[in-house]
């Protein structure tokens, strides 16, 4: 069953329905389902599908040939010359019939022909741009679509009538693939999983997450267990120094120098290599929230729930996982998952007033939003705020606590959080809201009343549309 992409799927609609010259770009990290949505849309329109592979150019001329022909005349008469011959073939073929032309992965083409998008921008310009065709060029590496396809140097630049890059489902979203779960088991498969839709498939809701994690992600055999290196070993040359990097990020290495300490690198190659990480998709900089990007306090986090969960309880794992066997490792992660949850919770509850800002149900329109650290100027001591919002003056700000854990919250993390709010002088509008797991306390609700804190549980978090 297809699942979401609803504003992703009118918007091809749109773009169909103009019955004049439309070119989208349509990119997003492997997995993310970009050719699942074009099927979808395909079911409803007649389109040319074409899914370019890494093989060489000739050979990808002639597979592209044959789906050319096999469409307008149900036959295969050879390979065409050229790519000109064969856009050329393609253009003959444009009468008043609404065409679309799909081309599925294509920098497998254009990594191997550099010529190929001089070649589409003569074609655009000179042949299609008074025809009925709706052209989609498709590719899962990121930065190749931003740079080569769409960058001011690429000879496509200006050409696009549209663009769109697929992002990963949020937890909301996610829990569609699980309507027979309780709230918190949507909020463990999110943790667990991400936003992947092809990764949110694996798991049942028939079976227990801790079943779930012993099938889908530990046992031979299973789509997860390799996922990780078969993604890297896909796109990267050294994956050994990329494993060294996810593994200390996941286990608390946040910061560039410690980083390298770690993984006993130089700090401008752990740079170079986590700016690849970034171009994927799979690893992100952040620096506290109203601080600009060049803050000496940058830390980098890894965006993928999939990779954060593997990096964390299996790749140092795997030999002590076998001699437990699939269901006690299963089980041994499920007990340490509240642990695991504190950040993913976080990125729930900023995704939680995403949607209600959307809404217009916050107190205003956050310009910044994220989470904030730094130290006390009196006492020096390190602090935090989970989430901070700010608007476009820094008069108005939301401050956020989120607790995944598995009692309530109390008095004691009530003072903390105000404690740790009066480092903010400046805003003159202040809003509060706490989020928590397991509910909160009587005397926390009634202060809270008082005070107009705002408490979000757990199962509030699904109310929101």
């Amino acid at each position: 069953m297809f699942i979401g992409r609803e504003r992703e799927l009118a918007l091809l609609e749109t773009l169909h329905a103009s019955n004049k010259f439309e070119y989208l770009v349509l990119y997003g990290r492997r997995r993310i389902g970009k050719t699942s949505l074009l099927k979808e849309f395909s079911k409803e329109h007649p389109v040319i599908f074409y899914s370019a592979q890494a093989k060489n150019d000739s050979l990808n001329l002639a597979d592209f040939s044959k789906t050319l022909q096999m469409h307008f005349s149900n036959s295969f008469f050879g390979a065409f010359a050229d790519w000109e011959a064969s856009l050329d073939y393609l253009t003959s073929q444009l009468s008043g019939k609404r065409i679309t032309l799909i081309i599925d992965e294509f920098p497998f083409i254009a990594e191997v022909n550099q010529s190929i998008k001089s070649i589409l921008q003569h074609t655009i310009d000179h042949s299609w741009k008074e025809k009925n065709l709706f052209l989609i060029l498709c590719g899962s590496s990121v930065s190749f679509m931003e740079n080569e396809v769409m960058g001011a140097k690429s000879p496509l630049y200006g050409r696009a009538t549209g663009n769109l890059e697929l992002i990963g489902f949020d937890y909301k979203e996610s829990s569609s693939f699980f309507p027979k779960y309780t709230n918190e088991e949507k909020l463990l498969s999110y943790g667990i999983l991400g936003g992947i839709p092809c990764y949110l498939e694996t798991f049942s809701d028939e079976s227990t997450i801790e079943r779930n994690i012993s099938k889908n992600i530990l046992r031979v055999g299973s789509f997860l267990k390799d996922e990780t290196q078969n993604l890297l070993k896909m796109e990267l040359r050294e994956p050994s120094v990329y494993n060294s990097i996810f593994e200390a990020i996941a286990t608390g290495s946040s910061r560039l120098n410690d980083i390298a300490q770690k993984i006993h690198e130089e700090q401008t190659k752990c740079s170079k290599y986590i700016k690849t990480l970034k171009d994927m998709k799979l690893v992100d900089k952040v620096t506290p929230c109203g601080e600009k990007d060049s803050s000496k306090k940058t830390i980098y986090q890894i965006t993928d729930n999939f990779f954060l969960f593997w990096y964390h309880f299996i790749f140092a794992n795997k030999s002590y996982y076998e001699l437990l066997g699939d269901d006690e490792a299963a089980q041994e992660i499920h007990d340490n998952l509240s642990d695991y949850m504190g950040h993913v919770f976080e990125k729930i509850c900023t995704q939680y007033l995403i949607r209600l800002a959307k809404q217009r149900r916050l107190p205003f329109v956050p310009h910044t939003m994220g989470r904030w650290w730094g130290s006390k100027p009196k006492t020096r001591k390190e602090d935090d705020i989970d989430i901070l919002a700010l608007d476009t003056s820094g008069q108005s700000a939301i401050f956020c606590e989120c607790k995944y854990r598995n009692k309530m919250f109390g008095m004691d993390q009530y003072k903390d959080f105000f404690n740790a709010t009066a480092i903010f002088t400046e805003p003159v509008n202040r809003f509060y809201y706490l989020f928590s797991k397991s509910d909160f306390t009587q005397e926390v609700k009634a202060l809270a009343q008082q005070d107009g804190v705002k408490l979000v549980g757990l199962d509030d978090l699904f109310l929101v549309d």
